[in-house]
């Protein structure tokens, strides 16, 4: 499970640090923009100590993730990774379809030309942050290295409270639930 669990977050947050990067050039909101350094840089510490024990534990690199973002790799978790709504914009948020459908690149595509670019992103990167909270919390009840358990437990908190920030930023400033 803890191989597997790498390989998998690993690519998720790459998701969310490309969208971070894009937020820092794109936003309009100081709020939003610390919001991204703070995911590009934590994560992007996350993907290399992950990256190291990997290295420790299973005697080599992480293997290239050869499927489409919300596709092909991720169906190793059982289809629970969804397709659809499990990675598209929740209930009446933003436009249809979804991340785990269109492809990671399309959606960083999509959303570095969204013209409300801010709700754009926490249309996505909630719904985002969700899926990652899923990942880490199924992955730490079998984690066989305490190490990686405690840094899941680390990403479902700090994710959580972020998608909590995101929220109240979507209700104050689009004025909807």
């Amino acid at each position: 499970m803890d191989q597997h669990f790498i390989v998998m977050m690993i690519p998720h947050h790459d998701g969310a640090i490309a969208m971070a990067d894009l937020a820092l050039t794109r936003s309009r909101r100081p709020e939003i923009k610390a919001l991204a350094r703070s995911i590009r840089d934590s994560q992007t510490r996350e993907n290399a100590q992950m990256r190291a024990w990997y290295r420790e534990w299973f005697g080599g690199d992480v293997p290239a993730w050869g499927g489409s973002y919300g596709r092909g790799a991720y169906s190793g978790w059982g289809g629970w990774m969804g397709h659809g709504g499990g990675m598209g914009r929740g209930a009446g948020m933003g436009r249809g379809g979804g991340m785990g459908m269109m492809g990671m690149a399309t959606d960083v595509e999509w959303l570095r030309n969204a013209p409300d670019f801010d709700r754009a992103f926490i249309e996505q990167m909630i719904p985002h942050h969700r899926m990652g909270v899923m990942m880490a919390s199924m992955a730490q009840t079998n984690s066989q290295h305490p190490q990686l358990r405690a840094l899941q437990q680390a990403m479902v908190k700090v994710q959580s409270q972020e998608i909590e920030q995101m929220a109240q930023w979507y209700r104050r400033w689009y004025e909807t639930p």
